[in-house]
């Protein structure tokens, strides 16, 4: 165990991943036979920059990486079939940063798009005086007393970059137009700073994500842990004062934890409604029946596919349900067809303006 100074920790460059993390705790690297854990701290020197050669750090700025430069970032598994499939290597021997975000893991395969990953060397574990390794879990927001009674509006969808992340953003503007309090979570994924940004633009009065809940990543986790991560953030959203949650699972309906959490009944019973986006009219057929045999009320598809009016209506005939497109999230009348739970909040909030607007004259 040897010592390492504030001094440099904080000049090296730090991931998202570590936000929660604190690092005024760290004092002491481990390493030699240690064998890392998901969420474990690790101070590590870029030996060979690869496909990601920046590191997203935790106020949203992207930090050019070099070789011989030291970074902070978290071990995790990765699921990524558009970037990277990694797992937690078993010994603090060379590895990869698979993820902008700041992922330290052992890369096994990666689409033929990427360039191969970062190379990095692990300096060691960053732990407290006492040799307990820092790790993300130990920084996690407290599970709730109770089980939340907000409204949830579930946002998932065929695959990565379906278009999931982006209806809820819609429907989280368009809800805070209506004049919602509303809070958003992104319960499983690899940690990055766009998804929760986004729907911050987008007008959420509180934003979290599974980084909050204790995961520097969600792939591989015990599925019983993602769902308490997840009560937990929406917990945290209803004491936050939101009136409604829009929550977004990660990834595609055939990854592990997504498959494994929609199964879940308390899952399903804290979800009102689900918007399922695809990329295609096919996968929206097939996701539909699969959710509706779930049990979960599917109120609407969206997505990719709604860019081509051709697939949108052969998805449409097949499943019976609306396709609504982006723009259409933000008419308050859209919401009130879609969400049993929508009020005329939309018509008060107007006329309060009015009002306000005939005192101010």
């Amino acid at each position: 165990m040897l010592s390492v100074t504030s001094n440099r920790l904080s000049a090296a460059k730090r991931a998202n991943s570590t936000r929660r993390i604190d690092l005024g705790k760290g004092c002491t690297l481990v390493s030699g036979g240690h064998e890392p854990r998901a969420g474990d701290l690790v101070l590590a020197r870029v030996d060979r920059a690869g496909h990601h050669d920046g590191v997203e750090d935790p106020w949203g700025r992207r930090a050019t990486i070099y070789p011989g430069d030291e970074i902070l970032v978290c071990y995790g598994n990765r699921y990524a079939p558009d970037q990277f499939e990694a797992v937690v290597p078993q010994n603090l021997g060379p590895c990869h940063l698979v993820a902008a975000g700041g992922l330290a893991a052992k890369a096994l395969t990666w689409h033929t798009s990427m360039r191969p990953p970062t190379e990095i060397t692990p300096i060691g574990l960053v732990a407290d005086a006492t040799g307990k390794v820092l790790n993300i879990r130990d920084f996690r927001i407290p599970a709730p007393a109770a089980a939340p009674h907000i409204p949830v509006i579930l946002s998932i969808g065929t695959s990565m970059n379906s278009g999931k992340t982006t209806s809820a953003a819609r429907i989280i503007k368009g809800l805070s137009r209506a004049g919602y309090r509303v809070g958003a979570a992104k319960v499983t994924g690899t940690s990055a700073g766009k998804d929760t940004w986004l729907m911050h633009d987008s007008g959420a009065v509180r934003v979290l994500d599974f980084n909050d809940a204790g995961f520097a990543t969600t792939y591989m986790e015990a599925v019983e842990d993602v769902e308490a991560g997840a009560m937990s953030l929406v917990g945290e959203l209803e004491r936050s004062g939101a009136e409604i949650a829009v929550v977004e699972v990660a990834d595609g309906l055939l990854q592990q934890e997504t498959r494994q959490l929609l199964a879940r009944p308390a899952m399903r019973r804290m979800t009102s409604a689900v918007v399922f986006s695809s990329v295609d009219s096919m996968g929206a057929v097939a996701g539909a029946d699969w959710i509706r045999g779930l049990g979960y009320d599917l109120v609407t598809l969206a997505g990719v596919m709604t860019n081509s009016p051709l697939a949108a209506r052969e998805a449409a005939d097949a499943t019976g349900l609306p396709v609504t497109r982006l723009a259409e999230f933000l008419d308050a009348r859209v919401l009130e067809r879609l969400f049993p739970f929508f009020d005329d909040r939309v018509a008060r909030a107007r006329s309060a303006e009015m009002q306000h607007d005939a005192i101010c004259a």
